[in-house]
């Protein structure tokens, strides 16, 4: 390994990663400056559930499609965001367990499962791409930082894939553009909205604490109503 791929994957990554940590530290802290307001009106509805329920169940909706309607229609595009996601997430931990856990990726399974995962994040951000570019309601409400970050993890995925067998000594094109678009991510992600996962655990936990106090969350389900007769 080169003292310049040892640089990038090493002294990089932890710059880079630094940076995005100290940015949303800052971003959190402003983002605490405005609580949620408090509730005025007494409990109502369903007396099964609480706001501590309705929290619980609120953080854990994106991991039951069922709850959701749209999931439930179109689970398509519920099954290539949890693919997509995934893929990310990966990927991530890929730039930190080449350069200090490189033993982990010497099973050619494991090298081969990434690259399946690569592959299909590669083709659900292909499809993503010309769907917000061909439909028309979509590509209206598309800002340029849209078009961005969908085009620049689309592009990661295809370079994590040449990356992931880690064998520098065979060329470490793959791996020097692997880990400098890792850095870039990194630190462009906390001015995109890429990093709207940031809000998630709050917007959730401030929607769950109203509806579950208000006795409406969790959704209690019952049977399907019968269509009436005209």
């Amino acid at each position: 390994m080169s003292e310049t791929l040892r640089f990038v994957s090493d002294e990089l990554q932890l710059m880079a990663l630094g940076f995005m940590a100290v940015v949303y530290f800052f971003r959190i802290r402003w983002l605490l400056r405005f609580p949620a307001g408090r509730e005025r009106q007494a409990p109502s509805g369903s007396p099964h559930t609480s706001s501590f329920k309705g929290i619980i169940y609120s953080w854990a909706n994106i991991a039951m499609p069922w709850s959701m309607e749209s999931s439930r229609q179109e689970f398509f595009f519920y099954a290539q965001f949890v693919i997509f996601h995934l893929a990310v997430a990966a990927n991530i931990i890929m730039s930190f367990i080449i350069p200090y856990a490189p033993s982990l990726m010497k099973p050619m399974a494991v090298v081969r499962g990434l690259q399946a995962l690569f592959a299909l994040g590669c083709l659900i951000g292909c499809y993503r791409l010309y769907r917000r570019l061909s439909n028309p309601f979509i590509r209206q409400i598309s800002s340029p930082d849209d078009f961005f970050s969908l085009i620049l993890l689309t592009v990661w995925f295809f370079v994590s894939i040449w990356a992931a067998p880690n064998r520098p000594e065979q060329g470490e094109g793959a791996l020097m553009v692997y880990f400098i678009m890792t850095a870039f991510f990194l630190m462009y992600v906390p001015f995109s909205k890429i990093s709207h996962y940031l809000y998630y655990p709050f917007t959730r936990y401030y929607f769950g604490k109203t509806m579950g106090y208000r006795g409406v969350y969790p959704i209690k389900r019952g049977p399907e109503p019968k269509p009436t007769k005209i």
